[in-house]
């Protein structure tokens, strides 16, 4: 088993994060105003006195005036996009959402390096495993297949949490049990953090045998000896109108001190009975008999004897700072007030009943308002997934949220409301495998970063100043190989007298030559060198490393250029700061006296010239700052590697130097080798961790 390919990278760009000097390129890009037609109906946006409307042919005054348009790469030719992320500088920083098309394990396979102990919260919709049809997963898997898949992926997604880290799984009362002796398996019963039940369905289940099912369980854990925190909800208008009181600490209202309900008796609190002793007129309180003072003791309206809500050290300082009072009421009695100042919220309870969580009302007729039809079966309503993402990230505002099932998009959209309410930098990580990846979940992350309210697949209105300012800037979509295109693109290497002996009637049946055959030789043997395996020979040019990838929804293959670049970043880790454009080079040589080679000349730019290069800079997950360089070789080992000796120089790079810990170049080379402070060698070969990395899957 090998990590997989990343077959193609492209970004989705908020015109606010464009430099303009890009803008007249993007206007006249046709392909991109289509899809912003077509997806955003960007047509009929009128103008007005101050903001330039839609015209046929773009302008950049309209690209200006819309900044939450996202340009998407993908509509523009590889040249235009490596300027373009060039001058937007530090990638990581600004790229607030990852979309992975793949299959989640290998997903989770290979950003795990990369997202070690930083994702806050895992946020998952699994497969139910009832009678409900899921478009892709099976969802009437045997109960041993269905308990593997969620082992697995929570296993895998185990390494990047940390001490804070929540990780919530939604399931129904069929598997419930189950997930919940399999959650409490690998995180352990100190790392359960309780259950909330949800109302999803409030007409209930029409089909149900018994009661008609309304609710959702969310299982919350975290790793053992979890410090995770749960934020709490703000109080409503309603809650905090009854603290209609201010001082200069801020806003309050008077409570009874007399404290009622459970624990309430002398007997079961003896610290909390005492008299209070009060002057009417000079007002003095003081907890021993005085002239002038009467006696009040902690009664109820029927007379029993009760507890006071402190004891008295408490008491005494709430005196001190003037947040006692004591007035008669109509009656004549005497009622102790103790200033309760206005909370920063409640926190949540285990039942959550709310017309936003009904999953038809907020799930699959948002999902109409959007698209003008729903297009995906059974989506999560936004407001149950927002509120639940709202209380797991406790009060952190820039943590990841990864969701390894990300279906039509939920988890993404609820991040960008969330961040677009308070100013957070929440980042979302998403994987899904199957064909409304394109139909559904990334146009809906396009439409929602454009503006937060639709009617019938068309804008109702568009966002504007902070909540511009707080959509979405960059999201980074990933397209990994998948399973069947790695067999479809293993090659093998057979003699014809193999072939002959391999077809003869003898060699067949159970544990016959053929089988074992396949099983001990043909898979490690004569695969060796396929691309799909990793072939090494190829990263001679690393824009060249083909692979035959299956069209979404289709069986039908193309040929594509494997993105070596980005599947080496996430193999080691990389959040990467800056991605040059490529650089191309020409040089002219000649031999000195002794027969060694020299260049003739300085390095000459050009564009056409033969000696190509390009770069990544960043920090690995352990903190080592890192320069990747990846050039294209042309055979002559002494001239490749005498270019980049020249090349190394003249953009001002030392391997003595302290600038970088780390320095990959693909290819053999000459470059100044030193030993890191942990003995390792500072330059190295992107080729030796490529493969290493690549077949590294201990713990998967």
């Amino acid at each position: 088993m090998k990590k997989k390919f990343v077959v193609e990278t492209t970004y989705c760009i908020a015109v606010a994060a464009i430099p303009e000097a890009f803008y007249s390129d993007i206007a006249r890009n046709d392909a991109q105003h289509d899809e912003w037609v077509q997806l955003l109906a960007i047509d009929e946006i009128d103008g007005d006195l101050t903001t330039p409307g839609y015209t046929e042919t773009l302008t950049p005054e309209f690209l200006k005036a819309h900044p939450t348009l996202l340009v998407d790469t993908r509509h523009f030719d590889p040249r235009f996009t490596s300027r373009l992320l060039e001058a937007i500088g530090d990638i990581d920083d600004q790229t607030d959402g990852v979309l992975f098309h793949g299959e989640n394990m290998q997903a989770l396979s290979l950003m795990r390096t990369r997202y070690q102990q930083q994702v806050r919260c895992v946020y998952i919709d699994p497969p139910f495993n009832t009678s409900e049809a899921s478009l892709l997963y099976k969802n009437e898997y045997r109960h041993a297949t269905w308990m593997t898949l969620l082992q697995q992926g929570v296993l895998c997604a185990k390494p990047m949490l940390n001490e804070e880290s929540v990780v919530g799984v939604a399931i129904d009362d069929f598997e419930n049990d189950n997930l919940s002796k399999l959650l409490e398996s690998v995180f352990g019963s100190s790392g359960r953090l309780g259950t909330l039940v949800v109302e999803t369905k409030p007409s209930g289940r029409t089909n149900d045998r018994f009661l008609a099912t309304c609710h959702e369980y969310y299982h919350f854990f975290g790793l053992p000896g979890t410090t995770a925190q749960i934020r709490f909800f703000p109080l409503s208008r309603e809650a905090a109108a009854a603290y209609s009181e201010v001082d200069e600490i801020g806003a309050f209202r008077w409570r009874d001190f007399l404290r009622t309900g459970g624990f309430s008796t002398p007997e079961e609190r003896p610290n909390s009975f005492y008299p209070i002793y009060y002057n009417p007129a000079s007002r003095e309180i003081r907890l021993d008999c005085f002239p002038g003072a009467i006696e009040i003791l902690p009664l109820d309206s029927n007379g029993r004897r009760r507890v006071w809500r402190k004891t008295p050290p408490s008491f005494w300082r709430h005196v001190s700072r003037r947040e006692i009072k004591i007035e008669q009421r109509a009656s004549g009695v005497w009622k102790v007030l103790l200033i309760d100042r206005i909370k920063e919220g409640t926190r949540p309870k285990s039942v959550w009943v709310d017309r936003r969580y009904d999953a038809a009302s907020h799930g699959t007729k948002l999902l109409k308002k959007l698209f003008g039809e729903a297009g995906f079966g059974f989506p999560k309503a936004l407001g149950a997934t927002r509120d639940v993402l709202y209380v797991t990230l406790g009060e952190s505002v820039d943590g990841e949220v990864l969701d390894y099932f990300a279906g039509s998009g939920t988890t993404g959209h609820a991040v960008i409301d969330l961040n677009r309410e308070d100013g957070g930098r929440r980042r979302f990580l998403l994987v899904e495998a199957a064909y409304y990846f394109d139909t559904v979940l990334l146009p809906r992350i396009k439409k929602v970063s454009f503006t937060p309210d639709w009617r019938d697949g068309k804008p109702d209105g568009l966002v504007a100043g902070d909540k511009a300012e707080r959509s979405p800037r960059m999201v980074k979509v990933i397209r990994l190989e998948s399973y069947e295109d790695t067999l479809n693109n293993l090659g093998m290497q057979r003699s014809d007298e193999q072939q002959l002996l391999l077809d003869g009637r003898e060699a067949g049946g159970r544990d016959g030559l053929k089988e074992q055959y396949v099983l001990r030789y043909m898979l490690d043997v004569e695969t060796r060198g396929s691309r799909s395996l990793l072939n090494v020979r190829d990263f001679v040019d690393p824009t060249a490393y083909r692979l035959d990838v299956k069209r979404p929804g289709s069986d039908e293959s193309r040929a594509v250029h494997v993105d070596l670049l980005e599947t080496f970043n996430w193999l080691i880790g990389l959040t990467v700061r800056h991605i040059a454009a490529p650089q191309t080079f020409n040089a002219a040589f000649e031999r000195d006296g002794e027969k060694r080679l020299l260049l003739k000349g300085r390095l000459k730019q050009e564009d056409d010239g033969l000696y190509w290069f390009r770069t990544v800079s960043g920090t690995t997950s352990d903190g080592r700052r890192t320069l990747v360089i990846w050039r294209k070789l042309s055979g002559e080992a002494e001239q490749d590697n005498l270019v980049l000796d020249a090349w190394f120089t003249r953009q001002g790079y030392s391997a003595k130097d302290s600038e970088f810990d780390l320095i990959y170049v693909n290819g053999g080379n000459n470059l100044e080798n030193l030993k890191t402070p942990d003995d390792l060698w500072k330059v190295r070969l992107i080729e030796e961790d490529f493969r290493r990395l690549m077949f590294d899957v201990e713990g998967l």
